[in-house]
């Protein structure tokens, strides 16, 4: 596969992943606000379909075309830009798997109000507070790699 091919496959992996980030944090905020447990239901059910098709896609093959890129451009694991991004990559799916899970009990508990036609338990705000503490540092995470990838520089 040439370097150009693997880039280009690179770059939109990257894209994928803000940009699905960034949407999905949209929706579900907009739906949260409602607190209206027929909408965030079906939002939270769309939002944890979309990490699982998009965001966990692009997350796997992330690594796979970063190692083939190093590969090919001959760049070593110790420059800085690149072991940082590899580190801040482990973070964010640090952030990022709890809130894969989070979503889905997010989802349930909306499921839950809605079959019994009463609110949202106070076990979903919980959860949507940890949503919260844990996709900004994700987020953040995510616009840093791009930073390194782009500058080829360190912290």
């Amino acid at each position: 596969m040439s370097y150009l091919l693997l880039k280009w496959l690179h770059v939109v992996g990257a894209m994928i992943l803000m940009g699905t980030g960034t949407g999905i944090a949209f929706f579900l905020w907009r739906a949260h606000r409602t607190r209206d447990p027929r909408i965030i239901a079906v939002v939270v059910a769309d939002v944890v379909r979309a990490d699982v098709w998009f965001t966990a896609t692009a997350v796997l093959l992330q690594p796979i075309t970063g190692l083939m890129l190093m590969g090919k451009a001959g760049w070593a694991i110790s420059q800085a830009w690149l072991w940082q991004s590899l580190l801040v990559y482990v973070l964010v799916g640090c952030c990022w798997l709890p809130v894969v899970q989070i979503q889905g009990r997010m989802r349930d508990l909306a499921r839950e109000a809605v079959a019994q036609d009463k609110p949202l338990p106070a076990e979903y705000f919980r959860c949507f507070r940890w949503w919260c503490l844990l996709g900004w540092p994700g987020f953040t995470g995510v616009l840093l790699i791009a930073w390194f990838m782009v500058s080829k520089q360190g912290l």
